[in-house]
C-alpha cells in the first residue's frame, strides 16, 4: 500500500498526525498550483489563505474522501479555491476558458470527480471563436448582463444578443433569459 493512501485511510479516522503529515507532503505542490493559476494576482498572504483553505475543505469532507485519490482530490481543491478566489475578488480581467470552473459548488469531492465531463465541455467551448466564446462565458458563468459585456468589450448590445442567440442555437438552445 503507497503512503499516500495509509495517510489518507488515517486521515479519514481522523488523526490529526496523518493530516498534519499531508499538509507537510502538500502544502508545496498546493502553493504553486495556486500561484500559477492566479499569475500573480494574488499576494504571497492570499496564496496562504487560500492554501489553507485548501486543507481546511479536505479535512472537513475527509469522510467522503476516495483513499485511492488523495492527490488529485487535493490538486482539484486547489484549483476550485484559488478560482473562487479570483472570482469573489473579480480577478479575472482576461476570460480565459481554463479559469472557468462550471461544476456546481456542492460536494468538492463530487466536483473533482466531474472534472472529465468539464474539461470536454470547455473543450467545445474552445471551439467558438473569438468574441462568441468571451460573450458566452461572461453572460452564462460570470452571469453578466449584456448591456454589462458591451461596455466592458466595447461591442454594440445588440451584438451581444445576436452573438448569445446564435451561441443558443448552435448549443441546441441553453434555457437562460438574455438579458
Amino acid at each position: 500500500m503507497n503512503s499516500d493512501k495509509k495517510l489518507a485511510e488515517r486521515m479519514k479516522k481522523g488523526n490529526e498526525k496523518a493530516f498534519e503529515e499531508i499538509i507537510y507532503r502538500f502544502t508545496p505542490l498546493v502553493s504553486n498550483i495556486i500561484r500559477n493559476i492566479s499569475s500573480g494576482y494574488l499576494s504571497n498572504e492570499d496564496i496562504e489563505e487560500v492554501t489553507t483553505d485548501v486543507f481546511v475543505t479536505l479535512w472537513k469532507n475527509s469522510e467522503k474522501l476516495d483513499v485511492n485519490m488523495l492527490k488529485p482530490y487535493i490538486i482539484c481543491i486547489a484549483k476550485s479555491r484559488v478560482k473562487d478566489r479570483l472570482r469573489r475578488e473579480n480577478k479575472f480581467g482576461i476570460v480565459d476558458i481554463d479559469s472557468v470552473d462550471i461544476a456546481d459548488d456542492g460536494d468538492i469531492f463530487e466536483k473533482c470527480e466531474k472534472e472529465n465531463l468539464v474539461s470536454d465541455l470547455k473543450e467545445e467551448i474552445t471551439k467558438l471563436k473569438e468574441p462568441d466564446r468571451e460573450i458566452l462565458i461572461r453572460h452564462y458563468y460570470y452571469y453578466q448582463p449584456v448591456k454589462e459585456i458591451s461596455e466592458i468589450m466595447g461591442i454594440n448590445i445588440e451584438t451581444v444578443k445576436s452573438k448569445l442567440q446564435r451561441i443558443n442555437l448552435y448549443a441546441g438552445g441553453i434555457d437562460y433569459e438574455i438579458q
